[in-house]
């Protein structure tokens, strides 16, 4: 009895490819798929626009350093109201009688008392007023916070990609695998349906019982439904995986040759300072100071100054005595505020000191959190091991099991166990490599190791 040598040999070079070999290096299509997933995914985008309104919140707070020039200008229209009574013809109707007498004419008019109204009537007032902070506290503190929010939202931007960049190769690795597990199972079925063509040919000529032929055809059975479960998951970590970069989700992926572990350099070190959750909180924390600098600028004076240039006048007339300027100094001091002040500045004293304990205890977690990803890596370099030594003997197994069938030696349930073992070992040789890799793309995550363009 003898298989058919093309399909052993197709399983031959596939055992091989899965056996480690050097350490490999960085993927050049994944760095690929890293950086278009990074420029199109859209929770980056919605971090990069809030970035955005925090600059500009910045530029708001520097130009309130400048002068600032408003136009504003009023009209009234009155009648009726409080008015002032003054005695014109008292005054002067006596002095008019006397010079009409003294002239023999009517050139002096008797005078009426007038009542001037307060409100003025048909009256305007157009101006523009020039202001200039001299100085300010609050507005030096607001632009160093706006500063240091945009500095915040830098680092949550940097947060964002690095955890994607995590997603990304983790969905890769995982596609990747499942492709891989997929040709296994698709070698594994053209290896068990010779098995059952060859199993038939021998039960129609009398050398094997029923027996045989059915478990063949259990074993075809079996595998088709091992490979359609395989291509399903495939398919799903494929979604998956194009939904990362924004993709189409049918979109094919090109994939890394990848055949050893990844570099060993992951599993030593302790530092995490790199991580966006620390440099955030350092910057609250920065942001907590000027904020308490910002409860303590009462006991600075506000200084400013103003200019108006304007015109006033009654029925819109515009000349030379129309036009004013109007120049001032304001300075404001907040003497007194019933300990409003003092509350402001304990508060955010309190937050200073929380913000201090909240750090050492996420950087303590942070720090934990390394660990367990590297202890999880050693634990997948071991079973990759395990599993490669599985595969050499379980494929030497195998090969003198099917010597002896071919020579009548050796049934076909221990030929069929022999076969299932080194498919098996194919199979968890080929999860356990990629389960390496996926754990160095914890250990990136937990160390901030991979570097952000």
């Amino acid at each position: 009895m003898k298989f058919k040598n093309i399909t052993l040999f197709k399983l031959l070079l596939l055992s091989t490819a899965l056996m480690a070999a050097p350490l490999a290096k960085a993927q050049g299509r994944l760095d690929e798929y890293i950086r278009d997933g990074l420029a199109s995914n859209e929770s980056i985008k919605q971090q990069n626009f809030v970035l955005e309104k925090n600059i500009y919140a910045l530029k708001e707070a520097k130009s309130m350093f400048l002068p600032e020039v408003t136009f504003s200008t009023t009209y009234t229209k009155a009648d009726g109201g409080r008015t002032i009574d003054f005695p014109t013809g008292d005054l002067f109707n006596g002095v008019y009688a006397t010079l009409n007498q003294l002239t023999g004419t009517n050139a002096f008019p008797q005078l009426q008392n007038q009542k001037i109204l307060l409100n003025p009537d048909n009256f305007y007032d157009a101006k523009f007023r020039t202001t200039l902070p001299i100085l300010n506290a609050e507005l030096i503190y607001n632009k160093r916070i706006k500063k240091q929010q945009v500095d915040l939202q830098k680092a949550e931007v940097l947060l964002y990609k690095r955890e994607l960049v995590k997603e990304i190769k983790t969905a890769y690795y995982s596609y990747q695998k499942a492709v891989y597990a997929t040709g296994i199972y698709e070698s594994s079925l053209r290896l068990v349906e010779e098995g059952q063509r060859i199993n038939t040919k021998l039960y129609e000529n009398s050398k094997v019982n029923r027996t045989v032929v059915l478990r063949s055809q259990n074993e075809v059975s079996k595998m088709n439904a091992s490979l359609t479960d395989a291509r399903k998951t495939a398919e799903s970590a494929r979604y998956y995986f194009n939904f990362l970069l924004n993709r189409p989700l049918t979109d094919s992926i090109l994939l890394d040759d990848i055949k050893a572990l990844p570099a060993a350099e992951q599993l030593s070190g302790n530092s995490v300072s790199g991580r966006e959750e620390l440099s955030k909180l350092r910057i609250a924390k920065d942001i907590n100071g000027n904020l308490t600098g910002l409860a303590k600028s009462y006991i600075v004076p506000k200084l400013g100054t103003f200019i108006d240039l304007g015109s006033q006048a009654f029925d819109w007339k515009f000349n030379n005595n129309s036009r004013y300027y109007l120049f001032g100094v304001s300075l404001q001091w907040n003497l007194f505020s019933s300990g409003k002040n003092n509350y402001r500045v304990k508060q955010a004293i309190a937050d200073q000191n929380a913000l201090a304990s909240q750090t050492d205890y996420v950087q303590q977690q942070l720090l934990t959190e390394l660990k367990v990803r590297q202890a999880a890596m050693q634990s997948a370099i071991a079973k990759y091991q395990a599993a490669e030594s599985q595969l050499k003997t379980s494929q030497v197994y195998y090969g003198d099991m099917l010597k002896l069938y071919k020579q009548g030696m050796a049934i076909y349930i221990e030929l069929l166990d022999a076969q299932n073992q080194w498919i098996d070992a194919q199979l968890k040789t080929n999860i356990a490599l990629y389960d390496t890799w996926i754990a160095n793309a914890a250990i990136e995550r937990a160390n901030a190791g991979f570097t952000i363009q």
